[in-house]
């Protein structure tokens, strides 16, 4: 009769496998933390108040009919990072005459190119807007939400990244001793919620209502993967480790 197949469990592991296990989940949960961070900063106030709201992502994802991207931001989260004040006045003036290419040119451009690329590059930050052309600028400076190509650009990089992330910590997940049958579902739930996440965002550009499908799938993400990293790091150093089984 054949030995029952043993799985290996983090009672099974080395010390120097659970310290490595241990730093690699404590960074990723400060950089989710710092992601999150990143998040309310870059879309609260396009509403024109304090703090992040279903609103915010609305005019994010679909747009609003009568505020811009933009002019949202400069009168909010941007501003303090105008050198002069005045320059806030120029860009919602030239917002509100049509935000046309020969004034962007004129006017526009040196205040971007002096106090907003530093930040609004593709290169480096692409999940915010691109403020290095007039055509990438345009789209932000009339009523409307992110665009298609942007969502897509986006997207990718959100699926490419994620997964991985998600991918080693449901491998370090596998070692604790929970039921089978649980840990099957929880390593599944963190991807589900991070395609329902990407999907939404679509959906949310034609139908507004789906922001709070956005809010609800990144919230499962964040829940799903957190528990994933606290279950893991409990069970390395604090759980007893008998033999409970499979």
């Amino acid at each position: 009769m054949a030995a029952p197949e043993r799985y290996t469990r983090f009672r099974d592991i080395s010390v120097s496998e659970r310290i490595l296990n241990t730093v690699f989940l404590l960074t990723i949960g400060l950089g989710y933390l710092m992601a999150l961070a990143n998040m309310y900063y870059t879309h609260q106030r396009h509403d024109g108040k304090a703090g992040l709201s279903v609103d915010d992502i609305i005019i994010s994802y679909h747009g609003s009919n009568d505020q811009t991207r933009l002019g949202t931001a400069i009168n909010g989260i941007m501003e303090p990072n105008l050198r002069f004040k005045s320059d806030k006045d120029v860009i919602l003036q030239w917002i509100q005459n049509g935000a046309d290419e020969p004034e962007y040119n004129e006017k526009i451009a040196p205040i971007l190119n002096r106090d907003c690329v530093v930040c609004h590059t593709p290169s480096i930050n692409p999940s915010l807007p691109d403020l290095t052309h007039y055509a990438t600028v345009s789209e932000v400076a009339h009523a409307g939400g992110a665009t298609i190509a942007r969502l897509v650009r986006v997207s990718h990089i959100h699926l490419f990244g994620i997964a991985f992330i998600l991918f080693f910590i449901g491998k370090i997940f596998l070692l604790c001793d929970l039921n089978v049958h649980v840990k099957r579902v929880a390593v599944v739930i963190p991807f589900a919620a991070m395609l329902l996440d990407v999907v939404s965002w679509f959906i949310t550009k034609q139908n507004s209502s789906f922001a709070y499908v956005v809010i609800f799938s990144g919230a499962l993400m964040g829940f799903s993967m957190g528990l994933q990293i606290l279950l893991s790091v409990y069970q390395m150093w604090f759980y007893s480790r008998k033999n409970t089984g499979s």
